[in-house]
C-alpha cells in the first residue's frame, strides 16, 4: 500500500522547518499540491482537531500527524524529514525530524489503519530511520522507506 500512496512528488527529503507549525504547513502544502484536497483550511482544521485528542509524536524521533476528513475522497499522504530537530511533544519527550502526513475520508477506516499499521512496521527499524534520515533526494527517501 505504501509504494501506491508515496511518490517522488510527495517526498520530502530535506525540510528546513523550524517549528511544529512549519512542518505542519509544508506537509500539508504538499498534499495540497497533488490536486487531490478539496478544501485546504478544512483539512488543516482536521489534523488540529486530531491533534488535540492525541499527540502526533511517536518514539525514536518520528512524527505521524494524520487526519480523517471529508476533504478527500481517498487516503494521500507525504513524508518529510527535517534538517533540524523539532519539539512537538512527542510521546517519549524526544524531538523530532521524521514526519508521515496521511489524510483520509471520513467513511474509509480500512485503508486509513493499514496505512498506519505499514508506516510502523516500517519505522520500528531503526536502519529504516537512519536511512531516511540520510536520504539526500526524494528517490532516496522513498527507497529508505519503501525499502
Amino acid at each position: 500500500m505504501l509504494a501506491n500512496v508515496l511518490t517522488e512528488d510527495t517526498a520530502l527529503p530535506d525540510s528546513d522547518a523550524t517549528s511544529k507549525e512549519e512542518v505542519m504547513q509544508a506537509l500539508l502544502d504538499m498534499l495540497c499540491r497533488t490536486g487531490k484536497v478539496s478544501d485546504p483550511e478544512q483539512a488543516r482544521l482536521d489534523l488540529e482537531a486530531n491533534e488535540r485528542r492525541m499527540s502526533m509524536g511517536m518514539e525514536h524521533g518520528i512524527a505521524i500527524p494524520h487526519a480523517k476528513t471529508d476533504t478527500v475522497r481517498e487516503l494521500i499522504a507525504c513524508v518529510a524529514v527535517t534538517r533540524n530537530e523539532l519539539d512537538i511533544g512527542s510521546l517519549d519527550g524526544r524531538p523530532a525530524r521524521i514526519f508521515i502526513m496521511t489524510l483520509s475520508p471520513k467513511g474509509a477506516t480500512g485503508p486509513h489503519i493499514q496505512f498506519l499499521s505499514e508506516i510502523g512496521k516500517r519505522l520500528k527499524q531503526r536502519a529504516v530511520r537512519q536511512a531516511m534520515l540520510d536520504a539526500r533526494t526524494r528517490g532516496e527517501l522513498l527507497q529508505a522507506l519503501l525499502g
